[in-house]
């Protein structure tokens, strides 16, 4: 008897373990996510840094919600920028099943033949997206991608260290009066634009000539750059390391909440507004469980809460209906018409015009070599003059008073 006990017991012990734990999402279909369960499955799924609730804060932790519905395992990992994930994919580095690029990249990665095509049948969220985010220009028929969030590109500044007469135009990136104390985008679409931008030209450049315009300005502007940076961002200007940067507004959010000196701005003469969304690398292993990753993703509790967590703009309406007053009221995160009027999307540029940017940005990178083989000489001239300058008035006062 107590050996059909013991037996009794471990099939039980046994059963519950392979029963996949409770989830506490609410979805619209909950069983559409049990296609996969008990198989073992697995997915890879490549995002932006600080880019997903993750569980912090009392956050949704989203990833662990996903595995717990659907009993697919996800490795997620992380990228910095657009040119740091097309080079691992192109460069065959790497297997993804999910990455989250923005805009422009998807359309030249739709163009270089790395992205596949969508199974919508599998995506029924998809009806959650707002037609104003659907057919855009970087994927006009709606094949290859879902748009995850959105937003502008602005200026941060910290109130303490920047005067107020000051604010409201690129100009203030240039602005001498701060030097040492000016970040910038490690990314040459995001900088080059801004130069674009400042000299009247569009974000998207149209010629090399612009290109080489925009090239001497941010040449220019190096000296009063105090670093290149993506998400070392937070710690810089959340610790007041620096004054000015121009970054993503959802960003510039989750800054402001961290250190009540901080304040933002969209630049008068206009902006970018950019899209990144879900996309499933050519090749994947496991398409329809990346597919149902991405329906997830589009659940209205799942974006609502990505959404809060990360700051960024939603194109769900079933996530918008949900969200709080203060986020969808927050004019940073979801600006006026007339500021969404003023802005750009980023489009795929021509193969030559890519290959000049990154020469561009090359240049411009390594401009540091040229400015330190004279700037170095020059500061210890300059040393030099001081000191003689000193001993020389030291000397004179000697010879005067006799001391």
């Amino acid at each position: 008897m107590k050996k059909w006990l013991c037996i009794c017991t471990a099939i039980l012990l046994l059963a519950a373990t392979a029963l996949p734990v409770s989830a506490e999402v609410q979805v619209e279909d909950a069983d559409y996510y049990t296609r996969f369960q008990g198989e073992g499955k697995s997915i890879n799924v490549h995002n932006w840094g600080e880019y997903i609730s993750d569980g912090s804060d009392d956050s949704m932790a989203v990833v662990s919600e996903f595995e717990k519905l659907t009993g697919i395992k996800v490795n997620y990992t992380t990228f910095s920028t657009n040119e740091e994930v097309y080079a691992r994919l192109r460069n065959g580095g790497a297997s993804y099943d999910v990455i989250v690029p923005s805009d422009y990249m998807i359309a030249r990665m739709i163009r270089e033949g790395m992205l596949e095509k969508l199974d919508f049948d599998n995506i029924p969220n998809f009806q959650n997206i707002s037609s104003d985010f659907q057919n855009l220009v970087y994927d006009p028929d709606n094949e290859y991608s879902v748009p995850y969030t959105w937003g502008t590109i602005g200026v941060i500044y910290n109130k303490t260290m920047v005067d107020e007469e000051d604010i409201g135009s690129w100009d203030l990136l240039w602005n001498q009066k701060y030097l040492g104390d000016i970040l910038m985008f490690s990314n040459p679409r995001d900088d080059f634009g801004i130069a674009l931008k400042r000299l009247g030209y569009p974000m998207n450049p149209q010629n090399t000539q612009h290109l080489s315009e925009a090239l001497e300005l941010l040449k220019e502007q190096k000296m009063l750059v105090q670093a290149y940076v993506m998400d070392e961002i937070f710690d810089k200007m959340i610790g007041g390391e620096a004054a000015i940067a121009p970054y993503y507004a959802g960003d510039a959010i989750t800054m402001m909440a961290d250190n009540e000196d901080l304040g933002y701005f969209v630049p008068a003469e206009g902006t970018n507004r950019f899209v990144d969304a879900l996309v499933i690398p050519k090749g994947s292993r496991e398409k329809e469980c990346a597919e149902m990753f991405i329906n997830f993703m589009l659940e209205a509790e799942v974006g609502a809460a990505n959404a809060e967590y990360i700051g960024y703009s939603s194109p769900n309406t079933a996530s918008l209906a949900i969200l709080p007053e203060e986020v969808t009221g927050n004019p940073v995160a979801y600006p006026s018409d007339e500021v969404i009027a003023k802005t750009e999307l980023w489009v795929d540029l021509p193969s030559e015009m890519n290959l000049a940017v990154d020469q561009a940005w090359t240049e411009l990178l390594s401009a540091d070599e040229e400015y330190s083989r004279w700037l170095i000489p020059a500061f210890m001239l300059v040393c030099i003059a001081v000191s003689a300058g000193l001993n020389l008035s030291r000397s004179y006062r000697k010879k005067r008073y006799g001391k």
